[in-house]
């Protein structure tokens, strides 16, 4: 049975935007919301990329307390599904930083527009370390959540993640297309991209359209990880043996 913790965090894993509050500087002490895409970071706190010109970035300069908000995608009473509430401390990212540098290759993959903002704009990019979440899952189910119930460590460092994404990118795109078509009802699916593994499932990319794939249990490795890509793909065949051949 799933914890409120596991929950959230699959609330978090599956969507790709949420609502940023922060302490308005304009208007002193009063909450200001924005809409900010982010991905989870090799730790499990939210990564975001904000413009330097922005009115959050500057709340955030100047009080670097905030909460991001995200709601489960659905239809009808929306008090009736499920959000998840991160309430963090935003710190402001360098690529000299090697844990930085790789949560930023991490964010460029997941939000493919962020190489056009940085041309035009002047961006920086934000980890949110969560102090607290809090989670409603629905009427009657409220939590509040540490933050090691949420937030939780890869087992991929960033270049094993690097290393599945790009095999699978080079030599299993049509593996990709599969998995878009038939488990996330995504058709054409050509030219669908991965972003990302992590322990519960992947992330992959359609021109701008999000895609979250989980697997079917928690993998840990490398070997984890190509056996859960085997089955998904089986899945997206409708093969119930183990005949067949999947990413290798």
């Amino acid at each position: 049975m799933s914890t409120p913790g596991d929950d959230a965090r699959l609330l978090l894993l599956g969507r790709s935007h949420g609502v940023l509050s922060t302490i308005s500087v304009e208007c002193d002490g009063y909450p200001f919301g924005s809409v900010a895409p982010y991905c989870l970071g090799r730790d499990g706190a939210p990564v975001i990329h904000i413009s330097r010109i922005a009115q959050h970035t500057k709340n955030i300069a100047a009080d670097a307390r905030v909460s991001l908000t995200v709601v489960e995608r659905g239809e009808g009473d929306v008090q009736a599904g499920a959000r998840v509430t991160v309430i963090a401390d935003a710190a402001f990212l360098g690529e000299a930083d090697p844990r930085d540098s790789a949560d930023i290759e991490r964010y460029r993959r997941f939000v493919p527009s962020a190489a056009s903002h940085e041309k035009a704009h002047s961006f920086r990019f934000v980890r949110l370390a969560p102090r607290r979440f809090r989670y409603i899952g629905g009427f009657g189910r409220i939590h509040w959540i540490p933050p090691g119930e949420v937030a939780r460590e890869s087992p991929f460092d960033d270049e094993a993640e690097r290393r599945i994404v790009d095999h699978m990118n080079d030599d299993h795109s049509d593996a990709l297309a599969l998995y878009a078509e038939r488990l996330c009802g995504v058709e054409p699916a050509a030219g669908c991209r991965m972003a990302g593994i992590d322990a519960e499932g992947i992330h992959m990319r359609l021109g701008e359209r999000f895609l979250r794939v989980p697997f079917d249990a928690p993998v840990r490795d490398a070997d984890g990880a190509r056996s859960a890509l085997v089955e998904l793909l089986r899945r997206a065949r409708g093969e119930r043996d183990d005949a067949g051949t999947g990413p290798a």
